[in-house]
């Protein structure tokens, strides 16, 4: 889905994509962003492992958070590139066998058990794809 979301990125300004329409609590951008993060903290934190985006990052767009500012054409870049990176370099991870160990989760929205990587790749997609269909109705409420 990355081809997706980074043409979402390329075809709308920097006011759309930071915009948050009434009715909403977050933006198109973090949506995004967001997504990054999850899978990040889904494959990568829950196996024992460093994520491979920062601190910063994973604290802006983690789950229960929002935008309390609106994001520079520079921090856009970034979250573009890192749709590409991280997806890449997790499946790279993956086919050398780095993700050995993995605590359980439970995600809160679904109640289901996460129990090994696989799982969680698996529910990285379907996160994705929820908040594809949240980027469809901002962007929806964005031209009204």
């Amino acid at each position: 889905m990355g081809t997706i979301f980074s043409k979402i990125i390329d075809t709308h300004s920097l006011e759309d994509l930071n915009n948050i329409p009434k009715g909403f609590n977050n933006n198109i951008i973090w949506n995004i962003a967001h997504i990054i993060v999850s899978e990040q903290l889904l494959v990568y934190k829950l196996s024992g492992l460093k994520p491979l985006v920062s601190d910063d990052i994973i604290n802006t767009y983690r789950k229960d958070t929002k935008p309390s500012t609106a994001v520079t054409q520079d921090e856009i870049n970034q979250i573009k590139e890192l749709l590409f990176t991280t997806i890449s370099k997790t499946n790279e991870d993956y086919q050398k066998g780095v993700f050995k160990a993995f605590n359980s989760y439970t995600v809160s929205t679904t109640g289901n058990t996460l129990n090994n990587v696989e799982e969680a790749l698996q529910f990285a997609v379907i996160h994705e794809a929820l908040h594809y269909g949240y980027i469809l109705a901002l962007l929806k409420a964005i031209k009204n």
